[in-house]
């Protein structure tokens, strides 16, 4: 089983200052994480978030290019230990004429190729987000407990190019970017969390390794 470093361990203090600055201006949470598991990852959907909202939403029509970054990260029980991170970073685009969104996941290590997709709904780009998000559970027990949360923000070009690859991300910086305050205006997307047990979760057929 992999362990994890002491760079993945942060205070419980940490958490709770980064809790403490989580602007009053918020988009209401979505009330639910769901989780499936493959036998190797796992999987998230958040059927009621909405994130192709307000200004993000304006500036697409306008034209622009708006950039999100997401995290899945999945704790110990004592939901401070930090065992698996996922980050991506999404870039989405409109097509004004055919009222249709554009997905592009920028490469998230070195080695792997950027996805794309074209001509979704808007619901359809937000799950494809989501979807592109999986963790490793490799060498994890399949009886023990976890916290798993998953995390949302707007980013801009400064942001993007701070975080080269998943590799040059380190848990204080990402805690820093969650918790920041948006500029005025910008919607801001708290947390979902959920406890687990991959022994638990329902199965997604046709994907993964048999366990």
């Amino acid at each position: 089983m992999q362990q994890p470093s002491r760079g993945n361990k942060i205070s419980r203090r940490s958490w709770l200052l980064a809790g403490l600055a989580t602007p009053l201006f918020s988009v209401r949470a979505a009330e639910s994480l769901e989780v499936k598991f493959d036998g190797d990852n796992l999987h998230v959907s958040a059927p009621s978030l909405r994130f192709l909202i307000g200004k993000p939403l304006e500036r697409l029509k306008d034209g622009a290019s708006v950039a999100y970054v997401t995290q899945l990260t999945l704790f110990n029980d004592d939901h401070v230990t930090v065992v698996r991170r996922r980050t991506g970073r999404f870039v989405v685009s409109f097509a004004l004429w055919e009222e249709k969104f554009s997905v592009t996941q920028l490469v998230a290590a070195p080695g792997s190729r950027s996805r794309s997709a074209e001509g979704l709904s808007a619901a359809a780009a937000e799950a494809w987000c989501l979807d592109s998000l999986v963790i490793d559970t490799v060498g994890l027990a399949r009886d023990r407990q976890f916290w798993l949360r998953f995390e949302l923000a707007t980013a801009d070009q400064r942001d993007l190019s701070s975080m080269p690859d998943e590799r040059g991300l380190s848990l204080s910086a990402l805690v820093d970017f969650f918790s920041r305050k948006p500029k005025e205006g910008e919607p801001h997307w708290p947390a979902l969390e959920r406890r687990l047990r991959l022994s638990d979760l329902p199965r997604m057929t046709g994907r993964g390794r048999n366990v």
